[in-house]
């Protein structure tokens, strides 16, 4: 039996050969394929049988073959990828440069489509807005002892112009700019992530509003008190004011959109976040700077040599601004993952508006004051 065993070493040519109907003596270690391609040497149980009158050299053991990790999958394709991301890129829009001016080409005739309806629909009310633009002259001249307090047409087509063409463009831009906006925002809401899409109403309200809202503050505030002291600048060295209709209007427009488009600021400050152009902590360290720019343009719009009538233009572009701050502040929180106090924030503000309106409950109850629609808007 232990003839029969082969020793481990053995070179093959040595092996006597075999009947095929006789045993074959097992090699004391045989090979098999890994399934992982290694040759894995495995002891055979014949060898195991050893003549203990014989001494035989001890052979070591060798360690069982470790087997490898399966292999890694293949990577994944660039369309596995895409699939296997969040939906961020769902209804995003990819065109050429071609399509890109095509597609603004289509919302600038959309948006002056919208004008034009809205012009359509000033024109029949030409009359009823002169009326309402031209106030502020005739209260300023009134003051002002001009009797009768009206504006001067110098030109024969003067009055066309401005009551029949330039006042129902200028009313018209105001009525349509909800519409001119939700085509800005219908141009580039197709490369914007699916989140992002939902900004579309808050963007369109509060643009549009607060374009509107200029108007109304410079038509009620701002060119009414600037107006005045500009017709009365004369009137102690003999100069008698003649107001053109045309003159009036060009500065009404100008002061008019001018105010509208500086109440935009919030809106502003706040894309300029968006796109990591500014920051709250930028903002507020330069807010110096800010207050002056706005102090000097309160000055050129509203021309008035007293303090009361800047301060009355600067102090809400001023807040404007600290709320455009407050705006960029909530969108680096969102962007961080905070969340804002709005509890505390409510409870303070509630207070102080609990304070003001005992103030003025006091002073029209308790003083017998009250209120009427122009400055100082509480008299005894």
């Amino acid at each position: 039996m232990a003839d029969e065993i082969e020793e481990p070493g053995a070179p093959a040519s040595q092996t006597p050969a075999q009947n095929p109907e006789e045993p074959v003596a097992v090699s004391a270690y045989s090979s098999t394929s890994d399934p992982y391609g290694e040759e894995v040497r495995l002891e055979s149980a014949a060898t195991q049988v050893i003549d203990h009158t014989e001494a035989v050299p001890a052979i070591a053991t060798p360690a069982p073959a470790r087997k490898s990790p399966p292999p890694a999958p293949p990577p994944p394709t660039g369309k596995q990828d895409e699939e296997e991301e969040p939906d961020e890129e769902e209804g995003m829009l990819r065109m050429s440069f071609m399509e890109h001016l095509g597609e603004l080409r289509g919302r600038i005739l959309k948006a002056l489509g919208g004008i034009v309806a809205a012009f359509l629909v000033s024109i029949t009310f030409c009359k009823p807005l002169w009326e309402f633009v031209s106030a502020p002259a005739v209260e300023a001249l009134s003051h002002l002892g001009i009797n009768p307090p009206n504006l001067a047409q110098i030109t024969p087509m003067e009055n066309f112009n401005v009551i029949y063409l330039k006042l129902p463009l200028l009313v018209s831009i105001f009525l349509a700019s909800p519409w001119v906006v939700f085509q800005v925002w219908a141009f580039i809401s197709p490369g914007l992530y699916k989140r992002e899409k939902k900004w579309a109403v808050p963007f369109i309200l509060c643009t549009a509003g607060l374009f509107i809202a200029g108007g109304c503050f410079a038509y009620f505030v701002a060119f009414r008190f600037g107006l005045e002291f500009l017709l009365g600048i004369g009137r102690d060295v003999h100069v008698t004011p003649v107001v053109s209709i045309n003159e009036y209007f060009d500065l009404f427009v100008n002061v008019v959109l001018g105010v509208g488009l500086v109440f935009e600021m919030p809106v502003i400050i706040f894309f300029l976040t968006l796109l990591h152009l500014a920051s709250p902590r930028f903002l507020l360290r330069n807010s110096r700077y800010a207050i002056l720019a706005i102090t000097v343009l309160a000055a050129i719009v509203t021309p008035t040599p007293d303090v009361f009538n800047m301060m009355l233009f600067a102090v809400p572009m001023v807040l404007l601004f600290f709320v455009g701050v407050f705006v960029s502040y909530l969108l680096v929180l969102k962007r961080e993952g905070k969340k804002f106090p709005w509890g505390t924030t409510l409870l303070v503000l509630s207070i102080v508006v609990l304070i003001a309106g005992g103030v003025l409950a006091l002073f029209i109850f308790g003083l017998h004051y009250h209120l009427i629609p122009k400055w100082p808007y509480l008299v005894k």
